[in-house]
């Protein structure tokens, strides 16, 4: 089955500074994958890892400055804006704040009816098309006439997942879907999702630093560190034994349900380096627990292992908490 998106080497460079004294920011630097019809991809990482670049890229939003990305068979990078209008009725994004993504002038059934009108397209009876995209999401009809100040959070996300839904799209981007909402809710739109991707036979990519998230919904997961991939590949061998320690990190801060398992919390040194000042070598060596003699100084290829690809010098063994092999400090 041929991807539905496919990114190759996309880089994305920030401009900052005054005239006189311009740097150049490399936010998203040169990463490859690809999603399938019916496919949930994550990216996850911390803050600032440049995830949401990389999605607002991917859909266009956002300009490279290499690589590329096809869509559907087309190459989007650069295409005119024209061309690529009726592209984006397959391509939907869902912004983080589900009430603050929300115009607070207009009602529900406005909001869910816009893409149509937007795209100039005729759906039969607007309000009929309304009322079906609000129960597709769980919502009754009398929430066409209501206000974002008058949805909960778990009801103004499922407004936007309705929005989103509106022009049968291939392809969903949904940023931080369950950010401020409430754990059970959190859940409830999740199962939504995973619906949702198995009646339309949706792709859809998460962006997330909820690795429950993660373990819940996502087929393929990408972690993400200073804009670059540091592991990437199926969800759960990478949950079950990560190779990356930066991936090791995430996974140990992540809640354990079970309360007798045993927890390895794994502490990283130092703060996050700035992207105007990477770090030479490993960009991970300065917080890394297990770095090595030669993790300063040579960058680490990302390299194949069966159907994943991590970038490390010494990556942790299956299921253990420490390299394959011991590393020298000196």
């Amino acid at each position: 089955m041929n991807p539905i998106l496919e990114v190759r080497d996309l880089a994305v460079t920030f401009r900052t500074g005054s005239m006189l004294n311009r740097s150049d920011i490399l936010a998203v630097a040169g990463v490859s994958f690809a999603v399938h019809p019916g496919e949930t991809f994550a990216l996850v990482g911390e803050s600032g890892s440049g995830k949401t670049t990389l999605a607002r890229a991917a859909n266009g939003l956002q300009e490279i400055s290499n690589g590329s990305v096809r869509f559907d068979g087309y190459r989007i990078d650069g295409m005119p804006a024209r061309e690529r209008k009726p592209l984006r009725r397959d391509m939907s994004m869902m912004f983080q704040d589900p009430v603050g993504s929300l115009s607070p002038r207009m009602r529900v059934g406005d909001l869910v009816a816009e893409p149509f009108r937007i795209h100039g397209l005729g759906a039969g009876s607007i309000r009929e098309e309304t009322v079906r995209l609000l129960s597709l999401v769980g919502l009754s009809a009398e929430f066409v006439h209501r206000y974002p100040h008058q949805l909960s959070g778990g009801q103004a996300r499922r407004v936007g997942v309705a929005r989103a839904i509106a022009l049968s799209p291939k392809l969903i981007i949904a940023d931080e879907p369950t950010a401020g909402l409430d754990v059970s809710v959190q859940g409830e739109v999740l199962n939504l999702l995973n619906d949702l991707r198995e009646r339309l036979k949706l792709a859809i990519i998460i962006i997330t630093h909820n690795l429950h998230v993660v373990r819940h919904v996502a087929d393929q997961v990408a972690v993400m560190y200073l804009g670059r991939f540091v592991e990437i590949g199926p969800t759960g061998k990478i949950f079950s034994a990560p190779a990356h320690p930066y991936t090791a990190s995430l996974l140990s801060a992540n809640p354990e349900p079970d309360p007798d398992k045993p927890r390895n919390r794994i502490s990283l040194s130092a703060e996050v380096p700035s992207l105007l000042a990477r770090p030479s070598g490993c960009e991970f060596h300065t917080r890394c627990p297990w770095v090595g003699g030669k993790c300063g100084s040579q960058p680490p290829d990302l390299r194949q292992q069966d159907d994943r690809r991590f970038s490390c010098h010494y990556p942790l063994a299956p299921g253990a908490q420490a390299p394959v092999k011991e590393v020298s400090h000196g």
